[in-house]
């Protein structure tokens, strides 16, 4: 039954995400679509990010002391400087770790 569901499930993932992929197909999306599913990416990151950065030990934590936010800090500011995702990346987590 648990195999039954994972198939059934990667089969529904995979023709929802075909659907949009395959060019062959006519389906097109309007372009006030495409712009209102292009923030769907950084809703979800942030959704996910925030706990992590902000609540430590079920408390909120915006002090310096918090090295999450201050990796993260440095990871926006980075990223607006250098739009260059892999530096941003590698250093914020550099940092992340020095001051951790």
């Amino acid at each position: 039954m648990i195999w039954l569901t994972i198939i059934l499930m990667t089969v529904i993932i995979f023709i929802s995400r075909y659907i949009f992929i395959e060019p062959k197909l006519p389906l097109r999306l309007n372009p006030g679509m495409v712009k209102f599913l292009s923030y769907s990416a950084p809703a979800v990151l942030t959704a996910i990010l925030a706990p992590i950065v902000f609540i430590q030990d079920k408390t909120l934590h915006l002090n310096f002391d918090n090295s999450y936010l201050i990796g993260a800090v440095f990871a926006v500011l980075l990223i607006l400087i250098t739009r260059n995702t892999l530096l941003t990346a590698v250093l914020s987590m550099l940092l992340f770790f020095l001051v951790h």
